[in-house]
Formats: structure tokens, C-alpha cells, sequence
């Protein structure tokens, strides 16, 4: 993760995948299955009110964020952030 963001919304969707991909990784034991559904269920709400443009911006900014990743695992969830989310819906 860089110290350096080129815009509140680059260090926003850094923030966002950190947290999205900590619970993508618990064990049940550190966090509540339901709990992890609702808070995965509360960010595709969230990104189903994006407009087009700003759907559009987030799409761009997963893929340079996976193209720069060097952890695979981590490269893998960022390619199939914008799909799972259902950003993909009305990108072009």
C-alpha cells in the first residue's frame, strides 16, 4: 500500500479493499460469518448507488491497484473485486 494517494479516492478504495480483504480472510473464529455477510452485503449496496462514471472510476482504479500488486493471492481479490460487487453490471 503506498503512503502517497493520488486522490481521497484512491486512498478511500485503498482503505475499503484492506478492510474487505481482511474479512475475506477470517476465520470464523475471528469474525462472525453473518457479521462478515452484512458488512460484505452493506459495500455492494453502497456501490450499487454509484453512478455510471463514478462505477467506471472505481473499475479503473481496482485494475491499476491489481495491476501493481505483487502478492497473487491479493492480485486475484482485486481482479475479482469489481465482478463480486456487481460494479460490472453497467460498465462498459
Amino acid at each position: 500500500m503506498s503512503s502517497e494517494y493520488t486522490s481521497l479516492t484512491h486512498a478511500v478504495t485503498e482503505a475499503l479493499v484492506d478492510v474487505l480483504w481482511f474479512i475475506e480472510g477470517c476465520e470464523d473464529e475471528q469474525m462472525d460469518p453473518d457479521d462478515a455477510v452484512k458488512v460484505l452485503e452493506g459495500v455492494g449496496n453502497l456501490v450499487s448507488q454509484l453512478s455510471s462514471g463514478q462505477r467506471s472510476e472505481f473499475v479503473d482504479l481496482l485494475k491499476t491497484m491489481a495491476d501493481r500488486e505483487s502478492d497473487p493471492a491479493r492480485r486475484e481479490f482485486l481482479e475479482g473485486f469489481p465482478e463480486g460487487l456487481g460494479l460490472l453490471d453497467d460498465v462498459v
